[in-house]
């Protein structure tokens, strides 16, 4: 959505005499050598034409049925996967201002910033090697772009987050936006991993089981496809993965997770009952994962 408002872009999305006349994902297609992520839309209102609310727009007919069945399903107790997000790690500033005061200078907010933001590796409490004073490996980005890490003391985070569990770790900033593009290397965060604003964590798991089956899952094209219905950009934040469905990972799941990700598909096919068409759709649209 751009910079527009959450409270905007609702208001469109409920309005009954707003629709979409035009779509286009490339916007190259439109205007020539310009990059505009998420494309170009062109909408039409009619105030005296009841048209019916948007609710979420796809261009694809297929996929705002497999929407209509998946996350509006009265049959089916919808919960996103969103609610088992977590983002980056946060300081326990008290801590670290009664061994390092000199850092209030150089911490944001005026000191009081208390995220990992992107570039907190420039603080001297990050080592290139882990030890007994620095064992939390922090994943981050270093010189904008490489994915990297670093290592801290624990006194230093906040206790409220998914240190001490295993997560599936992805980053922020992923593709273009494009509907079925793959994952960049998704990792499994074990417990006394962390990460800065360039990741986002999902899950908060006591064994590697379950984050391994969470991790098939969210290779799966039925998980990918349901991202693509929101991230319509680069941007991969929380709120883009609230129409993928949270799943049982444990063992006495409706999905037998042991089975081959292309297998796993299936078994979320047939559990929201999407028809051959919408099956196909989803094959010839989602790129598939190892």
């Amino acid at each position: 959505a751009g910079k527009t408002s959450k409270k905007w872009n609702e208001k469109m999305l409920k309005d009954p005499h707003l629709k979409v006349t035009f779509f286009e994902q490339d916007s190259s297609k439109v205007f020539s050598n310009t990059d505009i992520k998420g494309g170009v839309c062109v909408t039409y209102r009619d105030a005296l034409s009841d048209l019916g609310p948007i609710g979420t727009f796809t261009p694809f007919a297929e996929l705002q049925s497999i929407i209509h069945k998946v996350v509006f399903n009265k049959d089916k107790q919808f919960e996103p996967i969103s609610k088992s997000i977590y983002l980056q790690n946060k300081f326990n500033l008290d801590a670290l201002y009664a061994d390092h005061p000199e850092l209030k200078k150089k911490i944001g907010s005026g000191g009081k910033e208390k995220r990992l933001t992107t570039s907190i590796f420039s603080l001297p409490i990050f080592t290139t090697e882990k030890d007994k004073e620095h064992p939390i490996k922090i994943w981050g980005i270093i010189n904008s772009n490489i994915r990297n890490y670093r290592f801290m003391n624990e006194k230093y985070l906040d206790s409220n987050s998914s240190l001490h569990n295993y997560k599936v770790l992805l980053p922020k900033s992923n593709g273009s936006g494009a509907l079925g593009e793959v994952l960049s290397t998704p990792l499994i965060g074990e417990p006394l991993i962390g990460y800065t604003q360039s990741f986002i964590g999902i899950g908060k798991f006591n064994n590697i089981t379950e984050v391994e089956n969470e991790m098939k899952y969210i290779k799966s094209k039925f998980c990918r496809v349901m991202l693509g219905t929101l991230k319509v950009t680069q941007d991969n934040n929380k709120g883009t993965w609230k129409n993928v469905p949270m799943q049982n990972f444990t063992p006495q799941s409706d999905i037998d997770w042991s089975k081959s990700i292309p297998e796993i598909d299936q078994q979320l096919y047939k559990k929201y009952g999407l028809d051959d068409q919408e099956i196909n759709f989803i094959e010839t649209h989602v790129k598939e994962m190892d």
